[in-house]
């Protein structure tokens, strides 16, 4: 398959070289460094709402993806399917771990956004081995091992265990622990030429089952004024609002057979990956590198849970538990759930040439990123208790007959197999034009081709391929994948200039685009239709000033970012009804921003970085058509984008008692947030709270703890369920209203170590 490009593309190259002529000597080290990372100090691995995976970084656009690269390639080509966590860690098989800005991802990957960057330990010549150890007051058990040395002169091998055994903050009864994750990393690396270039084999395993959103949602009531308080007997972030049970029953989309299985057996995820990568430096200091690897992942599958609107059941409802005649009354909600099936293949290339001249420092690159996809889901419908452990309810239908599950595939159950591959090449260049002058500026120039199965028909309770179904015109259509082709051309342009009016204080400015078509992933439902099918471009505009000196690191900028044609497939409800239906979205959004941003020394062993953010992220051609009886259509243009706060802030103190005792903390703002498209429900601001100490007792041991969300703050976040089209009109009708939600990690009590030998 496409795994033969790399070695075509390496042996191609070679004789490109040759023009690297012998001129200058080489500095040889004895040990290899593992690379830094360009881009922001900010610790990106603090995460209140996931503690296995890294936080995203706003920048005023709705998140497409968690953007992670291992060695310069994407750690997963895609998380929508195969999950970042499944298969990336910050562990530490990790060198280093750093964060790429928006400008460089934008040429380099194609995509505007804050990266993570990470770089694999490759060994050194002695012997050296780290054993980290994580725990914390709820039973999380996290174990991570590294061992590296070399074997003569000219080999170094890495070889790391990473185990995480994490119940979570209260324990599902169908499951043993919320994450269950295993890593296993092999490398061996052959210096050659007199250390200028080396040779690195990788060999990566990964086997995840996590319960991901089964677990993440819970009820509350919504005050009214932005606040939320707790349901009487649940506490938000330790009590469990996954079901009792863990068998259901659902509708094979693939052949509309009913199946049952358990909620935990459906959560697997496996993969293999075996990474090449190649880096030389010639004699006249051009360096050389190609980064390789080859994924096969024959289960990448999850299970995603949805809600509706919370209500009063009465006798008529016709609802009733397990073992019970009597008709079940109290609080409920219309419970969703979606089963996802995935296999996924890829392999990707990235090689650069890099080369310093003069005041120039030059980059030409080539990304030849190939991704075979073979996905499908499968919806169904439930009723639930309103309570800890809700169980699932028996429903009378009208026959007389009984059933707990229904809506069999009726809200968008997905389908797509096929492949996109992308063949880019770029350039940078840093130029140092006079001592106070700089300009960054790179251009990218991608060839992307889509070929995938889709199946563009509306979604319908009993959905499933091989049906035969009578839309609104009455013809009947079989239903059948289509095959969809695209083959497009991307294109990305950044630069960046910094002028020193002084020796301290000066003036930057950049702007960057990127562009692309849609993925084959946002071909899984209904898809855009061929005149819905347009470019999406993503321009981003900042400028500001800077003031550094001995002590102080200051920067303040306004910025401009927009999207347009962003696709969407939303599930909304009926306002006060369990009643959802499934719609596509193409609509734009911009965000005008200012950020200031600071990094303080002011004495000896006291840092402080400050950033705070405005913005104001804007929905312009957004019209959602009803497709309820009685609700009016939802024009959004203008509304706030919901989930993004207007208002952000972060201060990260820390201080050095000594120079092996260290006490940080780390607060972060996030302000008054929409929860819903027509701004009708809010959550006020919040703050994420971390703080720790670190103490290197000697050489070989460290120590470590530290408290999560240590201000205990219980709110909510994200969007309410079930209030996709509310008015705010209708919104004073919802004070004191039972809803519900994702909500905030819980005060967590974390203690590590870790033995250097």
């Amino acid at each position: 398959m496409k795994v033969k490009l790399f070695f075509y593309v390496m042996l191609t190259a070679l004789p490109f070289a040759s023009f690297a002529t012998v001129k200058h000597p080489v500095e040889v080290k004895d040990t290899i460094s593992t690379k830094k990372s360009e881009g922001s100090e900010r610790n990106v691995m603090l995460n209140a709402s996931d503690a296995n995976k890294p936080r995203e970084i706003q920048i005023g656009l709705p998140s497409e993806d968690v953007n992670v690269y291992e060695n310069g390639l994407p750690a997963v080509y895609s998380s929508a399917v195969h999950k970042l966590a499944a298969h990336w860690r910050s562990d530490a098989s990790l060198g280093e771990v750093g964060l790429m800005n928006p400008s460089e991802s934008a040429i380099t990957t194609g995509n505007i956004a804050y990266s993570v960057n990470s770089f694999s330990k490759l060994g050194q010549k002695e012997f050296k081995g780290v054993l980290n150890y994580h725990t914390n007051h709820f039973g999380w058990q996290n174990v991570d091992m590294n061992v590296s040395g070399g074997i003569g002169e000219r080999w170094l091998y890495t070889a790391s265990i990473y185990q995480n055994f994490d119940p979570g903050s209260f324990a599902p009864k169908f499951e043993n622990f919320s994450d269950r994750t295993q890593l296993y990393h092999a490398g061996l690396t052959r210096l050659f030429n007199n250390n200028r270039g080396k040779f690195s084999v990788f060999y990566k395993f990964s086997k995840s089952d996590a319960l991901g959103s089964m677990i993440n949602a819970a009820p509350f009531i919504y005050v009214g004024d932005g606040s939320v308080k707790e349901i009487p007997g649940f506490k938000l972030g330790t009590s469990s609002y996954a079901p009792e049970g863990g068998r259901f029953q659902y509708m094979d989309v693939m052949d509309g057979k009913m199946k049952s299985g358990r909620f935990g057996d459906f959560t697997g995820n496996k993969a293999h990956e075996v990474a090449l990568l190649f880096d030389y430096t010639f004699r006249n200091r051009l360096n050389w590198t190609v980064n390789a690897k080859y994924m096969d992942a024959p289960e990448a599958n999850y299970v995603d849970f949805g809600g509706s609107n919370i209500s009063e059941a009465t006798a008529a409802d016709g609802l009733f538990a397990d073992g019970s005649s009597d008709a079940y009354t109290g609080l409920v909600e219309g419970r969703r759930t979606w089963l996802h099936f995935g296999k996924v293949q890829n392999a990707l290339l990235t090689s650069e040439l890099k080369k310093k001249a003069g005041n120039h420092d030059w980059r030409l690159g080539l990304n030849e990123w190939y991704y075979h996809l073979d996905y499908h889901s499968s919806s169904f419908q439930w009723t639930g208790t309103v309570t800890e452990y809700p169980q699932i309810l028996n429903r009378q239908e009208a026959d007389g007959s009984t059933s707990k599950f229904r809506g069999f595939n009726e809200l968008s159950p997905e389908y797509t197999k096929g492949y996109e591959n992308k063949l880019a090449a770029y350039f940078t260049d840093n130029w140092q034009i006079t001592p106070k002058f700089n300009v960054y500026y790179g251009a990218r120039l991608e060839y992307y081709r889509m070929a995938a199965d889709q199946i563009p028909f509306g979604r319908y309770d009993g959905f499933h391929i091989g049906d035969t179904h009578a839309y609104t015109d009455n013809i009947p259509e079989k239903i059948e994948p289509h095959k969809v082709v695209k083959d497009k051309l991307n294109y990305a342009a950044t630069a960046q200039f910094t002028y020193k009016i002084t020796r301290n204080f000066g003036l930057t400015a950049d702007g960057t685009v990127a562009t692309r078509f849609p993925r084959i992933n946002e071909y899984a439902g209904t898809g855009p239709t061929e005149e819905q099918y347009k470019r999406v471009t993503i321009p981003l505009i900042r400028g500001g000033l800077f003031y550094n000196n001995d002590w102080i690191n200051l920067t303040s900028m306004i910025t401009y970012i927009s999207k347009s044609n962003n696709i969407d497939q939303q599930n909304v409800t009926k306002p006060g009804t369990a009643q959802s239906k499934t719609t596509l979205l193409i609509y734009n959004i911009k965000t005008l921003g200012w950020t200031t941003s600071a990094e303080i020394n002011p004495f000896k062993g006291f840092h402080l970085h400050a950033l705070f953010t405005y913005q104001k992220p804007t929905y312009n051609n957004y019209f959602i058509k009803s497709p309820f009886e009685g609700v009016d259509d939802l024009n959004a243009n203008g509304n706030i984008v919901k989930e993004i706060p207007q208002i952000l802030a972060e201060i990260d103190p820390s201080y050095n008692i000594t120079s092996d005792l260290r006490v940080w903390l780390s607060f972060r703002y996030f302000g008054k947030t929409y929860a819903n498209l027509t701004n009708a429900l809010y959550f006020n601001g919040r703050w994420e709270t971390f703080g720790g100490v670190n103490w290197k007792v000697n050489k070989h041991l460290s120590l470590g703890a530290t408290v999560v969300n240590f201000l205990n703050q219980k709110g909510a976040s994200g969007t309410i369920n079930g209030a996709e089209l509310l008015s705010k009109e209708e919104a004073g009708n919802f004070k004191d209203h039972y809803m519900s939600g994702n909500y905030l990690r819980p005060f967590t009590l974390e203690f590590s170590a870790s033995l250097s030998f």
